[in-house]
């Protein structure tokens, strides 16, 4: 394999499934006025990461066990992975939300 093989493949974007998950199970059912302008605020900053080019796809999932949001990332790293989900202003909040982040093994897009 060429060099310049080499140095394409290692930046080349990742493809990142991170799982947002809310304080307590029936948050998208219970949210008070605050909670509601936090995720506004939430869904304006996922708004700027799909026009950055790093948010591919994002939503509530309905799960019986309650409900989470997923957001597809496409970053160079982990790392870059961890510092959007670390600047979204739910998790800032201090309220108790979080990101699980999982590479994707690969991608049919």
């Amino acid at each position: 394999m060429a060099s310049n093989e080499v140095s394409r493949e290692a930046k080349a974007p990742m493809i990142f499934h991170c799982r947002m998950i809310p304080p307590r199970p029936d948050f998208a059912f219970t949210m008070t006025e605050e909670e509601r302008s936090l995720m506004n605020a939430h869904a304006d900053y996922l708004r700027g990461q799909l026009r950055a080019g790093t948010m591919m796809l994002a939503g509530p999932v309905a799960d019986p066990a309650g409900p989470w949001g997923l957001l597809i990332l496409r970053v160079g790293s982990e790392a870059e992975a961890r510092a959007v989900t670390d600047g979204d202003p739910v998790v800032r909040s201090g309220r108790g939300f979080r990101y699980e982040i999982l590479p994707m093994m690969s991608a049919i897009m």
